[in-house]
């Protein structure tokens, strides 16, 4: 899985992709689609250093050849679906391009200078848009930790339900209010009922919550009918993202029995604006999460000794919380909590191919997300629910301030990298979002 373009001796003659700890590497070059303040259309583009590379614009120089003109060719629509339906091969071939076209030693860039510094946009003077138009979104729950942790919380003696360690379990949730990163996320409001009054009142969510989840993007789709196997499941795997599921829980609590989420998760969910390939994941791809002795062995279609082998990811994922007063302050943001994606319970290539398993169709630009990444420590747990047992043990930040849940004014920001010995760390980027009040109602 490994080639030339995971060099860890590579360097790029974009300077600021050189520079130690930069999420940007020329190892990583993850696509994203941005818009120039001054134009209105969306282009594609991917992320070096501080700098993006418009590959639209090099792919009309006749700066990429074969199977890689053919994928550059895909970038010209002002969204990634089209690139994300090619092949595997075809992907490869751009990034090996890309690559070539960013590397110091780049001859075609050591020949006009001015040329490649044409094709770069500072990253500080775009507006993100969303990767991909998203046909569908669905939403996984595949952190062992985090499922046994919420189900503490109301079914204290049976915490986990029998079916979790058989059934990657997940519902579909809403495409049309995934947003890109800095999009104001608006206080819902809904039916709440509090456990001592006898009917519920429509009010403004007083529970608002973040969940730290990481987003796949599928590539090439399948057919109506006809599943994905397992050990297929990677080359319809585009790559992936940081998500935040907000969710209203003082909503949720009372409409999701028996049919799961609802209007509780469907008025926002957060993406980050660059898709990190899964190619460029390889170096850090790992054994999967170590089933405890005694748990049941997948299933058959969800078994795959390759994916045993190198379905887990070494993916570090931290959230950070600023209030309405640090910012007044001028304070930094104050980390929550830092979780690692090797502790899911299901590998994503178990959750795509049991979403095909009954012969549903993906298709390019398809959302899946893996439900809230927690751990097996208090620091580590992925949302406010479980990190303030649901409020009764609140969050007591630098300001004096205490949060038991999310209140107007608060910005969540999250984060992922991916570091190993020798191999350059990888970044994700941020997915931020500043929650605004609720609209005025009765």
């Amino acid at each position: 899985m490994l080639n030339a373009t995971h060099d860890p001796a590579l360097r790029s003659w974009v300077s600021s992709a050189n520079a130690p700890g930069t999420d940007f590497p020329i190892q990583n070059l993850p696509f994203g689609v941005f818009r120039r303040r001054a134009e209105a259309d969306c282009r594609v583009g991917v992320a070096i250093g501080n700098q993006i590379l418009d590959v639209e614009k090099s792919s009309s120089l006749g700066l990429f050849h074969g199977l890689a003109a053919e994928a550059g060719a895909a970038c010209s629509g002002g969204t990634l679906n089209a690139l994300m339906a090619l092949s595997a091969a075809h992907q490869s071939a751009l990034r090996a391009a890309l690559s070539a076209q960013l590397a110091a030693d780049a001859t075609w860039y050591r020949s006009d200078p001015q040329l490649g510094l044409r094709l770069l946009t500072p990253i500080s003077d775009v507006e993100m848009c969303l990767p991909a138009t998203i046909g569908d979104y669905t939403d996984f729950y595949a952190s062992v930790y985090h499922a046994t942790n919420v189900g503490r919380l109301f079914r204290p003696d049976n915490p986990l339900l029998p079916n979790y360690k058989y059934v990657p379990i997940g519902y579909h949730g809403r495409a049309s209010s995934i947003v890109v990163s800095g999009t104001p996320i608006r206080r819902p409001r809904g039916q709440i009922k509090d456990p001592q009054a006898d009917i519920p009142v429509f009010a403004r969510s007083h529970l608002l919550d973040y969940e730290l989840e990481v987003g796949v993007f599928v590539g090439p789709g399948n057919e109506l009918g006809q599943p994905i196997a397992i050990d297929a499941a990677s080359t319809h795997i585009f790559g992936l993202c940081l998500l935040n599921d907000w969710s209203a829980r003082d909503i949720q609590s009372w409409e999701y029995q028996p049919l799961g989420p609802f209007l509780a998760k469907s008025f926002a969910t957060t993406l980050s604006p660059w898709v990190v390939t899964l190619e460029a994941l390889a170096p850090f791809r790992r054994a999967a999460f170590t089933r405890p002795e005694g748990d049941p062995a997948p299933l058959p279609y969800l078994f795959s000794s390759a994916d045993q082998l190198l379905g887990g990811l070494d993916l570090t994922l931290e959230v950070a919380l600023l209030t309405e007063q640090m910012r007044a302050e001028g304070l930094e943001p104050v980390p929550v909590s830092r979780g690692s994606f090797a502790d899911m319970y299901w590998t994503i290539a178990q959750l795509l191919t049991h979403h095909a398993s009954n012969g549903c169709n993906l298709r390019p630009g398809d959302l899946l997300a893996s439900g809230t990444v927690s751990g097996p420590v208090k620091d580590s747990r992925g949302c406010l629910l479980e990190l303030t047992t649901r409020g009764d043990e609140p969050l007591i930040l630098p300001t004096g301030e205490s949060r038991r849940f999310l209140e107007d004014g608060d910005e969540v920001i999250l984060r992922g990298y991916c570091e190993r010995a020798g191999a350059v760390r990888i970044g994700f980027g941020e997915c931020r979002g500043i929650v605004v009040s609720a609209l005025p109602g009765a």
